[in-house]
């Protein structure tokens, strides 16, 4: 039994077979993307399956799971390439006011010169066909339904969008994306979803049909841009959650193979790199923005870079003045460092424009086999920076000659010339990493750069070297985000204002996170929730995530023995013998200490520092001053009494309750977000229902500055 992933690039379409069992790769392939083809990418898709099948010799009932991530989404936006939309919004009263005024969000840049129109029209729900009518004469191809408080009853929403669907228009409501509050920011969500609706139910519907005939029963699903998938029904309805989803796959796959903790994840490709924060064992999401403007739309945070494996060198004034943004693939060259030495013989530089517009500043080398790139991945191979088995591995003889012809042009060496664009390439990354380090609190002596992509060995070693950091190449890094879709989870996250929720405010939530997870994909007992709130914005976050089908750990991952978890931990916590604080099931915490100086390095003490590491070597967990109280599910509600009544701080603002996380059998349940007892003990309730009482168990308190 197989599990299948398939990753839309922009140059490529790439598709792996994993053991549905183990999680090994059994093979991969890779075709052009089809964005051209009458069916767009779905042919390119459909051409990666076939395939991948026929050359593993694979039958279609072996198929268990299969999903694709796409960038159609995104390129879409980037390039314009979207519907015009109309915005229906609703009122009476105060709430018409504000629905005119909220819901004109007028026509949003997406990129440069690239702009999505919007058409907008208020009606009373006796006049609903009439102003939808309207709209389509002015241009519009979809509608969008917007009311003030569709969230807490989207009947008016759900009138328009059924008139809309009468009258030959697909339709969104703001209600059907968030649950908000936030009229005008729910309304530009909307727009964008409306906008990519048409193509992508399009291209949904021909992927599943082209699956369908190919044998394979397993449902198709797609990736979202939170690394988890959903299923097409709910890619119809709601498109815009596949944005960014090509490096949500690379992080899903890292995670998957390297056991990261603490880091930074690079997704090297030919002509971007996508950079984003890995901690306590988790990639860190935040909302997507589209052109500027923020969407309730949870995504990955990822900062993209015009900067990758493929990016061509631009010289001036006998220096290096930047490398990239133009890839050697958009400008239809080859790369020096994978040609043979005798194609550099007699290589000289020229500048180019590689494309209609570019600036004639890029460098070329052309040689005795005609005109090639000279890219990072050159400059890299050239000073022996990328290891043997690595993809971006080329000719370092044919590297060399191409940079000593840079050297000519510079009045300088080949080596020194290939310094100079491994320090622009550099310089252009090592920013972002460095904001995402302190925007995470990400602690240098512990994080470890991680490269997937096929340009990742040409670019992260050398990072790692200038930054002082640990690094390493994604297994199989070179195809890391179909590994990544293969192995993704089914995710959904609901968001509700609430103002001071009840216990059976957050339940309710939680449920509904965990029907939505059902609704995309997941098997309905196998789906755990995370419960957040924040007070300062009345809002209740619930996150759920579940596998497509039960089934239990996988059993080509092996758990590691107590001696590989203290090694773990005590390169975590930087000390020679770390102390084994509690065991709960496959959960192992340790505790160290380490030197804290304040007063401009006056003062010196000790701090304790602990690590909760689980049995594949990932510590989900790392805090300082933790207080760990051992228990069992039957006592739990004791020892939470007791963490409460000992952490609890009390101020102007009144009580603030500890840090909690609670270890129960195979799960650490997150109680962080919440912000009083109440809260806390009924939401425990909920997660302990109909675990055995004499399970291990540990709750973990930390006192809130």
């Amino acid at each position: 039994m197989v599990r299948i992933g398939i990753d839309v690039g922009g140059t490529f379409t790439k598709a792996v077979a994993l053991d549905h069992e183990t999680f090994a790769l059994l093979g991969h392939v890779q075709v052009l993307t089809t964005h051209t083809a009458e069916e767009g990418v779905a042919r390119g898709i459909v051409e990666a399956l076939r395939k991948l099948l026929a050359e593993l010799g694979l039958a279609p009932e072996q198929v268990r799971f299969i999903a694709h991530g796409t960038t159609q989404a995104t390129n879409a936006l980037l390039e314009g390439d979207v519907a015009e939309v109309g915005i229906v919004a609703l009122g009476s009263g105060l709430q018409a006011a504000r629905s005119r005024a909220e819901t004109q969000v007028g026509d949003l840049e997406l990129a440069p010169g690239k702009r999505l129109r919007t058409h907008h029209a208020w009606a009373a729900p006796a006049a609903i066909g009439q102003a939808v009518s309207a709209l389509r004469e002015q241009g519009a191809a979809v509608i969008v339904a917007a009311e003030a408080f569709s969230v807490d009853d989207p009947a008016g929403e759900l009138l328009v969008m059924s008139a809309a669907r009468e009258a030959g228009l697909p339709a969104t409501g703001t209600h059907e994306l968030t649950k908000l509050y936030g009229l005008r920011i729910r309304t530009r969500t909307a727009v964008v979803n409306a906008s990519i609706l048409p193509r992508m139910t399009e291209t949904a519907n021909l992927t599943a049909a082209a699956v369908a005939a190919a044998g394979i029963a397993a449902p198709l699903m797609v990736m979202r841009c939170d690394g988890g998938v959903m299923s097409l029904a709910e890619v119809a309805r709601r498109p815009v959650q596949t944005l960014l989803s090509g490096p949500a796959a690379g992080v899903a796959g890292a995670l998957l193979y390297e056991r990261v903790s603490s880091g930074v994840f690079l997704e090297v490709g030919g002509t971007s790199t996508d950079i984003s924060a890995v901690r306590d064992g988790r990639v860190v999401v935040d909302y997507a923005e589209v052109g500027g403007h923020k969407l309730y739309v949870p995504s990955l945070d990822v900062r993209t870079v015009g900067l990758a494996g493929g990016s061509m060198v631009r010289c001036g004034g006998r220096r290096v003045v930047d490398v990239g943004p133009r890839s050697a693939h958009l400008a239809g060259l080859s790369y020096a460092a994978f040609a043979e030495p005798e194609a550099l013989a007699g290589a000289a530089m020229e500048t180019i424009a590689p494309r209609q517009g570019d600036p004639a500043d890029y460098v070329a080398v052309r040689g005795a086999g005609g005109r090639f790139a000279l890219t990072v991945t050159c400059a890299a191979n050239a000073l022996g920076l990328v290891p043997e088995d690595a993809y971006a591995r080329g000719n370092a003889d044919a590297a060399r000659a191409a940079c000593a012809a840079l050297g000519a042009l510079l009045a300088m060496t080949g080596e020194q010339a290939a310094r100079a664009v491994m320090d622009a390439a550099v310089a252009k990354v090592r920013p972002v990493v460095q904001a995402l380090l302190r925007q995470y609190a990400l602690d240098p002596a512990t994080t470890v750069l991680v490269g997937g992509g096929g340009g990742a060995a040409a670019l992260v070693p050398a990072l790692a070297e200038r930054m002082g950091l640990p690094h390493r190449l994604a297994q199989h890094h070179e195809v890391i985000s179909p590994i990544g879709v293969a192995v993704a989870l089914v995710r959904e996250v609901v968001e509700r204002s609430l103002n001071q929720p009840t216990p059976e405010d957050l339940a309710a939530v939680r449920q509904e996170a965990v029907d939505a997870a059902v609704r995309s994909g997941a098997a309905p007992g196998g789906v755990e929730v995370h419960v957040e709130v924040e007070a300062q914005r009345n809002v209740v976050r619930a996150i759920a995530t579940g596998a497509t089908e039960l089934r239990s750990r996988d059993p080509g991952r092996r758990e590691l023995t107590e001696e590989e978890l203290r090694r773990v931990a005590a390169e975590a916590l930087g000390v020679a013998e770390p102390e084994l604080v509690a065991r709960v099931g496959g959960w192992a915490v340790y505790r160290g200490e380490k030197e804290v100086r304040a007063l401009l390095g006056l003062l010196h003490r000790r701090r304790a520092t602990y690590r909760v590491v689980d049995a594949d070597g990932v510590v989900r967990l790392a805090r300082d001053e933790l207080t760990v109280w051992p228990t069992t599910a039957g006592r739990v509600a004791e020892r939470l009494a007791e963490a409460l009544a000992a952490e609890t701080a009390y101020g102007d603002a009144g009580a603030v309750i500890p840090e909690l996380h609670l270890l129960c059998g195979p799960r650490l349940i997150d109680l962080s977000g919440l912000q009083t007892a109440e809260q806390v003990n009924g939401m425990v309730a909920v997660e302990l229902s109909g675990v055995p009482d004499d399970l291990p168990a540990a709750v973990l308190s930390r006192r809130r500055q």
